[in-house]
């Protein structure tokens, strides 16, 4: 068994203050996705049906049965689905809800995804003065003909329009693109590349395509056959952007994110670092007090279970995440951060005898060159001090061939 310091030590049952926020709704569900949506069609503006008015309540009954373990809440992330579909009311009743049952810090971090195409200057202004302070714009590419094989609902003029609003606005934003898709070609990369650096948000997210199993992508194609790109396309489509963003005075901060100075993702850093975090919402899931918990993905399940949470009082009956596990998922996702996890408090959570074992497997990775250790203080057998990271982009590039192994090597 794995050596474990007791729980006030341990970083996934420290107090949390990040809440994530899951609101469903999309006009379409884009080709891609396998996130749990509502699909509403063409609403805009307005919920004549209800359907959002009625999710909004029962998401702010979940926030209100919820017991209190944190501190004010330093971030919020609102994700879906299309959280720009919310009313400027809708909104403002969940922000109130989190602040009456938790507090909201001043200087949060409260960041919503929105679409092109779902939202005009008087809506973003609501949304602002509500106390949003952080857009992530769901662009995915700046061609028509790509837009239209992802399914998406927003046009490359409705992308220009959204960027006009946020710059009036005068808001922090981050824009995100996808590599990998259906007959995507270099050129169109490096002309959305292009685009993205000139429109100068302060972060860019870059993610490459993930074809899921239960997707209409998922029953068309197959990884590197075409239409889509080969892999060896989607690494120079990589490092391409890679050259292009840190020429532009980005920071790689992690496998897929991008930022100014300065403008760094404070709710995902919550993630990567692997520190607890409220999730609400249909198939959110929450990391509290060493318990993840997931919730039911469709509407009417989740409706039922946020009922017999209020008749449970806000209790979970839940395990505690277990110790291996806990050590894989602070490798996994820590290993995303171009810093790494530090050596130190690896050793200090976990046992040095744990440290010798994921250096052992380590090793061949650390020989060619696609893990490092760096500022650390030189052993004779295993590194105990600095930080492990993935060389950039190397180690970045073939991150899942070095976590397949640590799971591996580690896993029970």
């Amino acid at each position: 068994m794995l050596a474990y310091l007791n729980s006030v030590q341990t970083p996934h049952l420290s107090i949390p203050n990040s809440a994530y926020v899951h609101i469903p709704f999309c006009r379409r569900r884009c080709y891609y996705c396998d996130f749990p949506v509502s699909i509403v069609g063409d609403l805009l503006r307005g919920d004549t049906s209800g359907t959002i008015s009625q999710y909004t309540e029962k998401l702010c009954q979940e926030i209100a049965v919820t017991p209190r373990v944190s501190q004010s809440l330093k971030t919020v992330f609102f994700g879906g689905g299309t959280p720009s579909l919310l009313s400027v009311s809708q909104l403002t009743q969940i922000l109130e809800a989190l602040d009456q049952r938790f507090g909201i810090c001043k200087d949060a971090e409260i960041s919503i995804e929105m679409d092109p195409g779902t939202f005009d200057l008087n809506q973003l202004q609501g949304y602002c003065a509500a106390g949003v302070n952080r857009i992530s714009l769901g662009v995915q590419a700046f061609q028509p003909e790509l837009l239209q094989v992802c399914g998406r609902s927003h046009t490359v003029e409705d992308i220009w329009a959204a960027v006009e609003i946020i710059g009036k606005v005068g808001v922090r934003f981050s824009l995100d693109l996808i590599s990998g898709l259906p007959h995507q070609t270099l050129e169109q990369w490096q002309a959305s590349i292009a685009a993205a650096v000139a429109i100068a948000p302060m972060h860019i997210s870059i993610y490459d395509l993930t074809i899921e199993p239960v997707t209409a992508f998922g029953r068309y194609y197959q990884p590197g056959v075409q239409p889509l790109p080969t892999d060896d396309t989607t690494v120079q489509m990589y490092i391409q952007a890679r050259l292009a963003l840190i020429t532009a005075g980005y920071e790689h901060y992690e496998i897929s994110n991008y930022a100014l100075p300065g403008h760094q993702c404070r709710h995902n850093r919550v993630y990567w670092e692997n520190l607890p975090y409220y999730g609400f919402g249909m198939g959110a899931t929450s990391y509290v007090q060493g318990q993840r918990f997931t919730r039911p993905r469709k509407t009417k399940e989740y409706y039922q279970w946020v009922q017999e949470l209020i008749a449970a009082g806000g209790v979970l009956d839940c395990p505690q995440t277990p110790v291996q596990e806990v050590l894989l998922e602070t490798l996994m996702l820590g290993l995303r951060l171009s810093e790494g996890v530090s050596l130190s408090t690896l050793a200090q959570l976990f046992g040095e005898e744990t440290l010798k074992q994921i250096w052992a497997c380590l090793q061949p990775y650390n020989r060619t060159g696609w893990v490092e250790v760096v500022g650390e203080v030189a052993t004779d057998v295993v590194p105990t001090n600095g930080q492990l990271r993935l060389s950039d982009p190397q180690g970045f590039l073939f991150s899942n061939v070095v976590l397949a192994e640590l799971f591996n090597c580690l896993g029970e």
